[in-house]
């Protein structure tokens, strides 16, 4: 059996009590956004501000105190999520893909898992899977992000409160069959639910909250498809799971809650999808901020991400010192689906025109009409159309959690250049990504930071250590 080795973070914690001082916080809210670098950021409060006219910043913005962190992992410059999750919970660098363990395979221990052995409730949300990189980094010890059975069944036994997300994934083996998990969870007195019609049937117990059933794991789906109702939505989630712990645990509690899609959305270089994914993650900031002011004294808040994915620039090439984002209020399908939209095309017997294309791009999108389209673009997608849909002879773009047809990463290359944003890569950068903290011991959040030193910092100041 390998051997548990004590983290950096057990070191720091002091024995018995939860709560180590009394101008300590009593309640945490670690936001990440996953993918959510500087770059998304301000697309999405020049829109917040020019478009939607919003006079207030966005609530991350609101934050006393802003600073910035370094993402690269023990393996490269250019973390993955797994090893970045792990640095941000646990205070220890790791190798890409690694979870939960450091560099050299030992466990190591997160600061949710010891505010939970302090007596504190612990609650873990995400827009993405619930055993995810980054979720999966605060309860789990897996050598490889993927081992989805291994990181449920450590889920299973977390003692949680409460974990929400898309769905998990290790509920059967790679040939179909089902595993023990449910079993496992039943067993640990954990309440299964599925969708947002489930939230009212909340006992007083452990909760995993689900997307609905048969909805795809990984995703609860993009807020620019207009998920509807039946969908969760991560502020939806972060109300129903603070509402669960300030009923089950009143001494005090820790969440974290995670924005994957925006990190999915900027893996597709999806500009409009990342920007109102944004926003989204910041109504879900909201919540807390909202609780942050009734308990001024008692809440600390942290605001960051894990890195940034697709190095999204406001301002590109096309438009110079000009940005029209705007336009994309005429976007009404995320790429992943249009991209999707487009496969269902392929196989269908019926045998789809420029034209009719054309009709799906100007309800779609707003081409031709809101989004200008030069001459020479359409001459472009039309050839792109025909090797697509007639000659069947072009290449997907292989993304990280999604693959597009050729003809769909020509259209959204005119919607985000003529709305005035840029990307470098489908995959993660190693730019430095911001940190924004408000409350209790916040001050420890200013300048430029580690990633490994945030999670210290939050033990440091439930330790009441000054700085």
């Amino acid at each position: 059996m390998k051997k548990h080795i004590l983290s950096i973070l057990t070191a720091l914690t002091l024995a018995g009590g939860a709560i180590a001082a009394a101008e300590a916080p009593k309640y945490i809210f670690y936001y990440i956004g996953d993918g959510m670098g500087m770059g998304p950021i301000m697309a999405a409060e020049s829109y917040w501000r020019e478009i939607r006219g919003e006079e207030k910043p966005l609530n991350m913005m609101q934050m006393s105190v802003a600073g910035w962190t370094r993402t690269f992992s023990a393996s490269s410059p250019v973390t993955d999520s797994a090893a970045a999750g792990t640095a941000l919970s646990t205070g220890s660098k790791t190798r890409n893909g690694m979870l939960g363990q450091d560099a050299d395979s030992l466990d190591v221990t997160s600061v949710a898992r010891i505010c939970k052995d302090r007596g504190m409730g612990v609650g873990v949300l995400t827009s993405v899977a619930a055993d995810d990189a980054t979720p999966g980094a605060f309860y789990a010890h897996v050598p490889y992000r993927k081992m989805f059975y291994d990181i449920d069944c450590a889920l299973a036994a977390s003692g949680y409160d409460f974990v929400g997300g898309a769905g998990i994934q290790g509920t059967s083996d790679k040939d179909g069959a089902p595993t023990d998990v449910a079993s496992r969870l039943a067993s640990e007195k954990v309440q299964v639910l599925y969708g947002p019609g489930a939230i009212d049937s909340i006992g007083d117990g452990r909760v995993l909250l689900l997307n609905y059933e048969g909805s795809r794991p990984w995703n609860v789906g993009y807020t620019i498809d207009s998920i509807g109702s039946q969908t969760l939505n991560l502020p939806q989630m972060t109300r129903t799971c603070l509402a669960h712990l300030e009923k089950r645990a009143p001494q005090g509690f820790f969440m974290m809650v995670e924005g994957g899609n925006i990190d999915h959305a900027l893996h597709g270089n999806d500009g409009g999808a990342a920007i109102k994914e944004i926003l989204n993650f910041d109504e879900a900031i909201g919540v807390a901020f909202d609780f942050y002011l009734a308990h001024p004294d008692e809440t600390l808040i942290l605001v960051t991400a894990d890195h940034d994915t697709g190095g999204m620039s406001l301002g590109n090439r096309a438009l110079h010192y000009e940005a029209k984002l705007g336009l994309f209020d005429a976007q009404r399908i995320s790429k992943e689906e249009f991209s999707e939209l487009c496969k269902g095309l392929l196989k269908s017997r019926r045998n789809y025109t420029w034209d009719d294309m054309k009709e799906i791009l100007t309800e779609k999108l707003g081409f031709f009409t809101v989004v200008p389209v030069s001459a020479e673009q359409e001459t472009g997608l039309r050839e792109q159309f025909e090797k697509t849909f007639h000659e069947r002879n072009s290449k997907d773009q292989e993304t990280l959690y999604a693959s597009f047809n050729a003809f769909a990463v020509d259209v959204f290359r005119i919607l985000n250049d003529a709305a005035g944003v840029g990307f470098t890569t489908t995959s993660h950068t190693g730019n430095p990504v911001p940190v924004f903290a408000v409350g209790v011991g916040a001050d420890r959040f200013k300048g430029f930071n580690n990633n490994t030193d945030l999670p210290r910092h939050i033990l440091d100041i439930l330790n009441g250590k000054d700085l």
